[in-house]
């Protein structure tokens, strides 16, 4: 009889560690059942198991429980006390905690409501908001993993190392200086490298509105605390999507600001030092004004005096004034922003739902007065090309490695280059220098919109899908390509959620094809190393409707480099709209 491997023992281990954190009067003691009885879990299902004050405070936004922990209505300790039980259930629901630290939560809220009794006044803009945080972070006495059986009881695969249990990465410091309540770390998928969230650890995240369907990746434990109001916001990472992608399949506003303006110093992270696509720390929540909440006071700790790669570069409320005063101007008659939508990247062919979600949209702008125009930008296969060398630079070195740690086998979506080749220095030079001549490229392109616009100035932004398809199928993630290009160009993006996934109308016509019922360009298809292959030609679950169904339905809003103000003002404006149209759809 065959022994179980001990990576597979290892990694069940911990899984029960983290559900032994649970207080007992949270765990869910009736049989769950399953995906195919119950398939939506937000809302009242999640509910039946929450009193009335603990629904009020969870169902609140960021913005609105500060109001209340700042000025004395509420305490910490009840925000903090029913977030935990909110999020205790989330996992238990579709396995999106990695690590658990309640008690050390409610200490702090503890610690947070004396300090606002004797000076009756707030430690800062977040006292008392709860915040979760991507298994990236380390947070004194808790675990990082990152999804790796084996960095269990190490830290990032080093068990000797003495920052083990000890260490903060920059963010924990200033979220804590800001006055926020640390209590979870979220699923990832090992390596970070997927569309999906899925390790040998606690298994699959699934997605809340269909637990049929993926959360998303990287950040997909994120995505679906904060979808089920587990999390008021929380922190991401984004190197080709992480952020975005499982906001719009959680009906989520994530944030991919560029490089530079969140501080990364001391986070955890797969092939450190791969400086060409970078990875970028982000928020995601449910309003896009919790996502400017949780970027503003961040900005205002300063991150460029602790971290050498963090531009000084505060916040900019002169760029929201100005964008606001455009958008009143529209308001009143004068065409002063415009949009471009590009719904074909010439690879992914968008399905029904997105195509929907992309003409509501473009709808919504055109009632608001703004000028739509369409996107023919410099091809797109270029940017396939450099994200997909750059995350190769070491033929897979970083990732084998923390997979020989346990011996752990990879899940399919965790795509790993076996017996790869590292790139020499002039390799990696030549596509430093490719990198640029495409932004440049691009960025000629963007101001050449001027002349199309009618404002005298470039597109404000443009809109794009974040995937193919709405939340996926598992396994069946397309195409990176509408979220990476932005990585490439290191330009700032936000998911805005629009609609759902509808098996009555989301169908193509009968006898039609996904090639057939969008246009089609020519491009060569560079399939991704490590991310979910490209099945650009296959498209066999594009017209499952029935599968696809609840499914949330985003874009994404890109704007320039470091545009993170304006696109935020843009993005609650935006939001805001949509969400009115998406009501009388």
């Amino acid at each position: 009889m065959a022994t179980e491997p001990t990576w597979r023992a290892k990694g069940e281990a911990k899984r029960q560690s983290i559900l032994n954190t649970i207080p007992e009067k949270w765990i869910i003691t009736s049989p769950i059942p399953s995906a195919a009885e119950q398939q939506d879990v937000t809302g009242a299902y999640i509910q039946q198991f929450l009193n009335r004050r603990e629904i009020e405070i969870t169902e609140s936004d960021a913005v609105d429980i500060v109001a209340q922990t700042t000025s004395g209505g509420w305490t910490a300790l009840e925000v903090t006390e029913a977030f935990c039980h909110r999020a205790a259930l989330a996992h238990q629901l579709v396995n999106c905690l990695h690590e658990i630290f309640f008690e050390a939560a409610i200490e702090d809220a503890k610690r947070l409501d004396a300090y606002f009794a004797e000076h009756k006044e707030p430690i800062g803009p977040l006292h008392g908001l709860p915040v979760s945080l991507k298994d990236q972070f380390h947070v004194k006495g808790v675990e990082t993993t990152m999804g790796y059986v084996g960095w269990i009881n190490t830290f990032q695969g080093l068990p000797d190392d003495p920052r083990r249990g000890v260490e903060e990465s920059e963010l924990v410091r200033e979220l804590r200086n800001l006055g926020a309540v640390l209590y979870c770390k979220t699923s990832v998928p090992a390596t970070l490298m997927s569309g999906e969230t899925i390790n040998n650890i606690i298994g699959y995240t699934w997605n809340p509105k269909n637990r049929n369907l993926s959360s998303g990746g990287s950040s997909g434990g994120e995505g679906a605390l904060i979808a089920l109001r587990g999390s008021p916001g929380g922190f991401g990472t984004d190197i080709g999507g992480s952020i975005r992608v499982p906001a719009g399949f959680n009906n989520l506003y994530g944030l991919r600001p560029s490089a530079g303006r969140m501080p990364y110093q001391g986070a955890a992270n797969s092939m450190d030092g791969q400086n060409i696509v970078l990875s970028v720390i982000g928020p995601l929540a449910p309003t896009a004004r919790t996502l400017t909440l949780l970027f503003k006071s961040i900005l205002s700790q300063q991150p460029w005096n602790h971290d050498p790669l963090a531009l000084e570069l505060p916040w900019r409320e002169s760029i929201v004034q100005e964008t606001l005063s455009s958008i009143e101007k529209s308001k009143a008659g004068a065409s002063s922003l415009a949009f471009a939508i590009m719904p074909f990247d010439g690879v992914g062919r968008i399905h029904p739902p997105i195509a929907r979600g992309l003409k509501l949209v473009e709808k919504t702008l055109e009632r608001l007065g703004h000028r739509v125009i369409h996107w023919s930008p410099p091809s797109h296969a270029p940017a396939h090309a450099l994200a997909s060398k750059a995350y190769h630079l070491d033929g897979g070195t970083d990732l084998n490695h923390h997979f020989g740690l346990s011996g752990e086998v990879q899940a399919p979506q965790v795509i790993v280059s076996q017996g790869g080749t590292e790139m020499i220095a002039s390799q990696i030079a030549a596509l430093n220098v490719s990198s640029r001549e495409y932004k440049k490229q691009y960025m000629d392109y963007w101001n050449s919109t001027a002349e199309l616009t009618g404002t005298g100035r470039p597109v404000d932004g443009l809109i794009c899908p974040l995937a193919s398809h709405a939340a996926v199928i598992p396994t069946q993630y397309e195409h990176v390509g509408y979220t990476t290009f932005v990585n490439v160009l290191d330009y700032t993006s936000i998911s805005i959620p629009v609609t759902f996934a509808d098996k009555a109308v989301d169908k193509l016509p009968t006898g039609t094809s996904l090639a057939e019922a969008e246009p089609h360009i020519e491009w060569d298809c560079e399939c991704f190393l490590f991310i979910p292959i490209c099945k650009c030609s296959a498209n066999s679950k594009a017209d499952d409707a029935d599968s696809y169904d609840g499914a949330p339905v985003g874009v994404q809003l890109v704007g320039r480099r470091l545009q993170e103000e304006k696109m935020l003002t843009l993005a609650q404006y935006i939001g805001e709209e949509i969400a009115k149209d998406a009501g009388r759809e």
